[in-house]
């Protein structure tokens, strides 16, 4: 609900979401500077967001040492209740992020920095304690955890922007089987070291 007590409308598909060509879509050696940036940038939006920021988190193949990534950090953000979105949108705007919408994914919102590509940040607002927060870091930690599967994520990733160079829906898509996979596993494990 909005302020006024009206409901917020729902968000049509961001159009940047279908694009196709992406000069990020490359693979490159880990940073060890992406840590401190990463740690630079979430300080910048605890900042914007105050106490509607329940949790930071620095997710995605960039927050694994040693693993080869797109050269985009990726960024999680927890919040108690996806809506209202008005909470969280505005301020992330006001960082220079791009909102990109997506009606299909209602368990989390795309940002994107700078809003023309290629882009240096991705950044997800999910549901504190939800799904996807805990997916997220679930494959975060077995990867960091797993060398072996690390290692193994590293060379299709290569292998497939090798085979599609700049294009960022056949980059997805090539790697949509293993990364589905992996995150089942990396759930299970998550699970299991919990109990």
């Amino acid at each position: 609900m909005d302020r006024d007590g009206s409901r917020e409308a729902p968000p049509s598909r961001h159009p940047s979401l279908d694009d196709r060509l992406d000069p990020a879509v490359r693979i490159v050696g880990h940073d060890a500077a992406w840590e401190h940036l990463a740690a630079a940038e979430l300080r910048r939006v605890a900042d914007a967001l105050g106490v509607v920021a329940v949790r930071l988190e620095h997710v995605g193949s960039t927050a694994v040492p040693g693993l080869a990534a797109k050269p985009i950090l990726d960024l999680q953000v927890s919040v108690a209740a996806m809506e209202p979105r008005a909470r969280y949108v505005g301020p992330l705007e006001g960082l220079g992020y791009l909102y990109a919408p997506d009606p299909a994914s209602t368990s989390r919102r795309f940002f994107a920095r700078p809003p023309e590509r290629p882009r240096s940040h991705h950044l997800h607002v999910c549901e504190a304690g939800g799904e996807v927060e805990f997916r997220h870091l679930a494959v975060r930690d077995f990867l960091r955890t797993h060398p072996d599967e690390a290692g193994r994520y590293a060379a299709l990733k290569q292998e497939v922007a090798e085979r599609h160079p700049g294009d960022r829906l056949a980059y997805i898509a090539g790697k949509e089987r293993y990364v589905v996979d992996l995150q089942a596993r990396a759930v299970a494990w998550a699970r299991s070291v919990r109990k």
